[in-house]
């Protein structure tokens, strides 16, 4: 990474909540800083909020169950919200979702700011909710998230499984902002980790400027629909 391509970088600490938007033309890289990170992720378009990302379009389009380099996330409406250009990592969850308040306190037990400070234990739906309402977004734009940094294996009785170390220290997954895209994380883990410790782990944001994707670009080449998804959205801003 070029330091003088560096806009700004800044820490997102466990079970944390962050959003930023990441307009056309920069890139942002998560690092897994100490291994086990999971980032919970949702995509707007900031221009026209009722546009996110959509996972069932994202997946069928590719042919694929998990998100790695090459991979773009799909709106609703077909255009490109982000690409992931760079990956030291291999697979990102896009269909396992995120945990709630009653999984956490089946899991971890009760925890309340008023006895555990900033130590109290967090869900990423009420995270995701939380860092939403700062946009005018609440419930009924949820939709089904990303999980950066985890692995979710399908077997062919339909169960899923967890890959327990999955990322390791340094690892990171890079995504360049093909629309001006509303970003909305979280660090809680996962769904479906088995810890019966509540361990977010700490992952480092570092956003850059990138030059627009190329007409040798992998991500634009690395499926036939997405030629067309990244012509329709070079559209979208004629």
């Amino acid at each position: 990474m070029q330091d003088g391509s560096v806009r700004f970088s800044e820490l997102l600490p466990g079970g944390a909540m962050w959003s930023h938007v990441l307009k056309r033309g920069t890139a942002l890289r998560l690092t897994d800083l100490e291994g086990g990170a999971n980032v919970g992720a949702l995509f707007f378009n900031f221009e026209n909020l009722v546009e996110r990302y959509n996972m069932p379009d994202t997946l069928k389009a590719q042919h694929i169950a998990r998100l790695t380099a090459g991979s773009v996330l799909y709106s609703d409406m077909g255009r490109i919200l982000c690409s992931v250009t760079g990956d030291t990592v291999g697979w990102h969850d896009p269909i396992s979702g995120c945990s709630d308040a009653a999984l956490v306190l089946a899991r971890y037990g009760p925890s309340s700011y008023q006895h555990a400070r900033n130590a109290y234990v967090r869900n990423a739906r009420d995270s995701f909710l939380t860092e939403m309402q700062k946009w005018g977004l609440g419930d009924r734009d949820l939709s089904a998230n990303v999980n950066f940094f985890s692995k979710v294996v399908v077997n062919d009785e339909g169960f899923m499984s967890f890959s327990s170390g999955n990322s390791r220290p340094g690892d990171y997954v890079e995504l360049r902002a093909e629309m001006n895209t509303l970003v909305v994380l979280n660090s809680c883990p996962h769904p479906l980790d088995p810890n019966p410790s509540f361990e977010p782990k700490p992952v480092q944001l570092t956003v850059r400027n990138v030059p627009p994707p190329g007409a040798d670009d992998l991500c634009r080449n690395s499926r036939p629909e997405n030629g067309r998804g990244f012509t329709l959205t070079e559209r979208y801003f004629l």
